[in-house]
């Protein structure tokens, strides 16, 4: 059991959304609840015929999962076949092709935004008119969840398809247990910790914000996991709206605390002006050097997709969880404001067909995405409250999963913020206005956080 004391520094800095789980459950043998909401209309629940084209910015190892078990539970046993194409570049190519006449059938976007602009547009099709019964998809994915993907009309566009916890801080558990560093608890202690790891000859953080079309987010995650523990969720909803500026106060004070991060010397490895440049996928490959060449990295759970020792070949790291490298919370800032930051993907649908409405009855089921959590490296959490911790075959993703349906059950759960704005901003000038951030120091932050204003439609 000493291996995993670590989990518990997780569970503890999230209890505050943890919740009584409600039972009776049925299961099917493999820890999953296979009852989900039935689409009506012309799919008949297993007669569909045809083909199904998915794409969603996920790829690697990632993908291939995916893809198998749509080989698996779908293509092998059903009517209907369906193929998954992941892309690095998204964002810029679902806009190609939509705006090309050429959509996918059903396109798996990270932005919510994003989701709800092409159900504004009269380019998505809504839930409602596939035949999807919303208080049902309520009761499987948590009232918020689906309502991120409303439109003006007062549909829904968006069908939660992954989910993923933000709120982590991954450390090279084997050198710092070594190093006699302690888990900080406090963004005080955290700043503490990076004074101490400096003053031992290393640096501190592993950043990079480098994404392809994308670069920037990694940089607007932080934001936003400032700003649930300094403004709190209810300035988080209205900052997600626009009614609060980003020019305000409290981003700007937000902003403050990423900069004091990124600009402290010898804090980023690289240095501020090179996080721009790297990928955020290499990012963490430094703290696996011997001896680290840094030591904390914020990121998402999906990031041990990408962990890699050196000389390992992609994907292959051989690297183990609460042995190799460990996770905490990230930290408390500001008493009393607490948060749970998370993203994910939600489905819009660009094709009414049978096999279109099989498909997404058959993905949001419970047996395939459990069964997405049973592969070796792979990330994926389900947003399906009847998957349970047992599906995941990694302990971290597991504690992760469970705290995060704990958390949407009662309404605890903040998804990414840029996520949710217009993707002229989400997907734009917040990404570009981090980068240009990290590259014009501290001093340009009020121009930057004017212009992302100036930028809202």
């Amino acid at each position: 059991m000493k291996k995993y004391r670590w989990l518990i520094v997780v569970m503890v800095v999230f209890a505050m959304i943890a919740a009584a789980c409600g039972d009776g459950e049925a299961d099917d043998g493999d820890g999953a609840e296979t009852t989900t909401t039935a689409a009506a209309g012309d799919g008949d629940g297993g007669g569909a015929t045809g083909e199904v084209s998915v794409f969603g910015a996920f790829s690697g190892i990632e993908a291939q999962a995916v893809q198998q078990v749509i080989d698996e539970k779908i293509n092998a046993v059903k009517g209907y076949t369906a193929e998954y194409e992941g892309s690095d570049s998204f964002e810029e190519q679902i806009k190609i092709r939509v705006d090309g006449g050429n959509p996918p059938d059903v396109a798996l976007y990270p932005q919510p935004g994003s989701v709800v602009e092409q159900g504004d547009l009269g380019n998505a099709i809504a839930l409602e008119d596939l035949g999807f019964d919303i208080a049902e998809l309520e009761a499987l994915f948590g009232p918020y969840l689906v309502s991120l993907g409303m439109g003006a009309d007062g549909k829904h566009y968006g069908l939660p398809t992954n989910v993923n916890l933000k709120s982590l801080v991954w450390y090279p558990k084997a050198a710092f247990d070594a190093a006699g560093y302690t888990i900080p608890t406090t963004w005080d202690e955290m700043i503490a910790l990076s004074d101490q790891i400096v003053a031992d000859g290393a640096s501190p953080w592993c950043i990079g914000i480098g994404s392809d079309a994308a670069t920037g987010w990694p940089a607007t995650d932080w934001m936003e996991d400032i700003m649930l523990r300094t403004a709190g969720p209810e300035l988080y909803d209205q900052w997600v709206t626009h009614e609060l500026l980003f020019s305000s106060p409290e981003v700007t004070r937000a902003a403050e605390y990423l900069g004091q991060v990124a600009f402290t010397e010898g804090y980023a490895l690289g240095g501020a002006e090179n996080i721009p440049s790297i990928d955020f996928r290499d990012a963490p490959d430094p703290m696996f050097n011997d001896p680290p060449s840094c030591y904390l990295h914020r990121q998402a759970t999906f990031i041990t997709n990408f962990f890699n020792a050196p000389g390992d070949e992609e994907g292959a790291s051989g690297l183990v969880a609460g042995e190799d490298y460990g996770v905490f919370g990230f930290p408390d800032i500001d008493e009393g404001k607490k948060g749970a930051l998370g993203a994910g993907e939600m489905a819009a649908v660009f094709r009414d067909a049978p096999e279109v409405r099989e498909f997404l009855n058959d993905f949001i089921a419970a047996d395939l995405q459990c069964a997405q959590g049973a592969i070796e490296g792979v990330a994926r959490i389900s947003p399906n409250i009847n998957v349970g911790p047992e599906c995941y075959r990694d302990e971290i993703i597991a504690t992760s999963a469970e705290v995060i349906v704990e958390a949407l059950k009662v309404d605890g759960f903040r998804f990414d913020a840029s996520d949710l704005m217009p993707s002229a901003v989400g997907s734009g000038s917040f990404w570009t206005g981090m980068v240009d951030y990290m590259l014009g120091g501290p001093e340009s932050l009020p121009g930057v956080l004017e212009a992302i204003d100036t930028s809202w439609p």
